[in-house]
């Protein structure tokens, strides 16, 4: 990845709606070069997907909770990846390293449906649930410079 790729990179996920000629004069690059270079970003599974980002808020779903599991098995395998996928207010898990085994991040519209969540995750484990107050802000992945 050079330093093209990575203005490209960044430039898309500042705003990925932008035509490729905003690219291309953001990058220094023609209009056909910068598409190319995207087509390849995406075939080589740097550029994962293009999506939008919602406010939580304004669709139902303002309250935003980290829960840590910890289990006495083993809880990286297929089968927990499967059920806590099944899960729709779970926005994302990562099988950490520490005292949890798990880091989960929940969104839902309020604290009866984060106990109802919660609920489904009987058994797992013990949980520790952090409720988010505020949030500062949320960075997209940092794209590093050649």
């Amino acid at each position: 990845m050079d330093q093209a790729d990575a203005i490209l990179l960044a430039e898309l996920q500042r705003d990925a709606a932008q035509p490729y000629s905003a690219l291309a004069a953001a990058a220094g690059l023609s209009t056909a070069a910068t598409h190319e270079r995207v087509r390849k970003l995406r075939e080589r599974g740097v550029i994962r997907r293009t999506t939008i980002e919602v406010d939580p808020t304004a669709v139902g779903t303002p309250v935003l909770a980290f829960v840590l599991v910890r289990s006495e098995r083993w809880v990286g395998d297929a089968d927990t990846r499967a059920a806590l996928a099944a899960i729709e207010e779970i926005e994302e898990a990562h099988v950490i390293a520490g005292t949890a085994s798990l880091l989960l991040k929940i969104r839902t519209a309020g604290t009866v449906e984060l106990q109802d969540v919660l609920r489904r995750l009987h058994g797992v484990g013990s949980t520790e649930t952090i409720v988010v107050l505020e949030s500062f802000f949320a960075r997209p992945v940092r794209i590093t410079r050649p």
